[in-house]
């Protein structure tokens, strides 16, 4: 971490002003404790102490300080409130905290804090926790979640494979880690066709981002995230409304790039590979078409049903590769499906993997951060929906199991001995909620840390 505070934090101070966090349970006993006035304030309005409630308290010049009400206090969403619910200015917690709940008010205070101002100021600042020293895991866990945010929110303008690209080898410089990118025509040189036909349409040259770092004799994670930084959907066109939101279709290298990072932050014992096929799926007079049967690093051949499940087709190349490189593990981020979104909503992220031990110890992990998985099927007589008559596969066919059909298409690219785990994530929130602004969201990104830390405790 940084010795400098992120938004929405400051040093300690004897001018911040007290704040109580208090849940409905705990409410009568920490009101019995309080001065008669300030039992009697809090009765005259009503307060219960319910999840994202607040309520300032009078004092002797003005405001004497807040109570705010959470619910699971080792949710870190339980204080995202706060700092819009309070007055701006300078706040320190009341009372102490164990570990585990100190840590999850600072992420979740810091969430709550987050705006993102390249291109339009806030309408307002954040209220600042005052503390002596942010927690280090809590402020990389923290630091991850905003690269998550940024990257996504970045419009494709100012966020295509080569802004992609530099972004990743920033963090490698700053964290010793190797570096290498595969542009262009050096794609088809490398055997990398899949990701070459799919971005070749557009004038910004497409690439494989390759990161590693760590011990040679640490256990192998190789990390691969979808980098369509802007999906017209291709040939396939998309209507105007389903394009609208597409520079969020790099979310999973915004995850795959943050996880890493915060891996390296937090010094894992791991050795990583991080892999990012970076495109832009443009229309254009070479752009690769329906019906067309493309080449792909594994020798698979794959036929074009619909030039908009372009995801899958730059990511079996990087897998291939992440398969060639005999990892312990290997975990795909991918804004992949609709049809993950329609089974699970915004906020839960789709889980497939081969392995049930990987899959369990994400789904644990993403109980204990509150910071969920759900865990679908790869059932494999799916297959059926991506015969072609032409090729060994079809990207795409049926409308039958969207997510399940294109998680099936993945792990023909994964030897079935690697323990692999895919997750379709919507890496985006429609519409604002508290610490969840509107844009660009992580997902699954602190259980994935949570779960390599467990999985490889060194």
């Amino acid at each position: 971490m940084t010795n400098s505070f992120p938004s929405g934090f400051c040093a300690a101070s004897d001018n911040a002003l007290p704040v109580h966090f208090v849940s409905t349970a705990d409410l009568p006993a920490w009101r019995a404790q309080q001065p008669t006035s300030t039992q009697a304030w809090l009765e005259a309005q009503a307060f219960t102490a319910s999840a994202g409630s607040a309520v300032l308290l009078p004092g002797d010049d003005g405001i004497g300080g807040a109570v705010v009400g959470i619910g699971d206090p080792l949710d870190a969403y339980a204080y995202a409130h706060a700092p819009s619910a309070l007055p701006v200015g300078d706040w320190r917690v009341a009372s102490a905290h164990d570990a585990d709940t100190w840590r999850a008010l600072q992420l979740g205070w810091g969430l709550g804090a987050y705006r993102f101002t390249r291109y339009k100021a806030a309408p307002r600042a954040p209220a600042r926790l005052a503390v002596e020293a942010l927690d280090a895991e809590a402020a990389d866990l923290l630091a991850a979640c905003v690269r998550v945010r940024d990257l996504v929110n970045t419009p494709t303008e100012h966020m295509g494979p080569e802004e992609l690209e530099a972004v990743a080898r920033g963090i490698a410089q700053a964290h010793g880690a190797t570096f290498e990118s595969i542009v262009g025509e050096e794609l088809l040189a490398k055997n990398f066709p899949a990701i070459h036909a799919v971005g070749r349409a557009s004038h910004r040259a497409p690439r494989l981002i390759r990161l590693h770092w760590g011990d040679a004799t640490h256990p192998h994670v190789v990390l691969v995230g979808k980098g369509v930084c802007f999906d017209t959907g291709g040939l396939d066109v998309k209507p105007a409304d389903g394009m609208r939101n597409m520079k969020k279709d790099m979310g999973g290298a915004a995850h795959a790039i943050a996880l890493a990072e915060l891996v390296m932050a937090r010094k894992l014992p791991l050795r990583i590979t991080l892999l990012v096929p970076a495109v832009e799926n443009a229309l254009g007079p070479d752009a690769y078409r329906p019906g067309d049967v493309i080449a792909t690093r594994k020798g698979t051949s794959v036929e074009i049903d619909n030039t908009d499940a372009e995801g899958r087709v730059v990511l079996c190349d990087a897998l291939a590769l992440a398969s060639e490189l005999s990892p312990h593990t290997i975990l795909d981020f991918a804004t992949l499906t609709g049809a993950a979104r329609i089974a699970l909503g915004p906020d839960l992220p789709a889980l497939f993997a081969n392995d049930d031990a990987l899959a369990q110890a994400w789904i644990s992990a993403g109980e204990r951060e509150r910071d969920p998985v759900w865990r679908m099927p790869l059932w494999r007589p799916y297959l059926r929906y991506l015969t072609s008559n032409v090729a060994d596969i079809a990207n795409a066919g049926s409308r039958m199991a969207g997510a399940v059909t294109a998680a099936l298409y993945l792990e023909r690219f994964v030897p079935e001995a690697t323990p692999w785990a895919h997750l379709d994530v919507y890496a985006w929130n429609d519409s604002a909620r508290p610490g969840r602004p509107a844009g660009g969201e992580a997902l699954a990104l602190r259980s994935a840390y949570a779960m390599l830390k467990a999985r490889y405790p060194g």
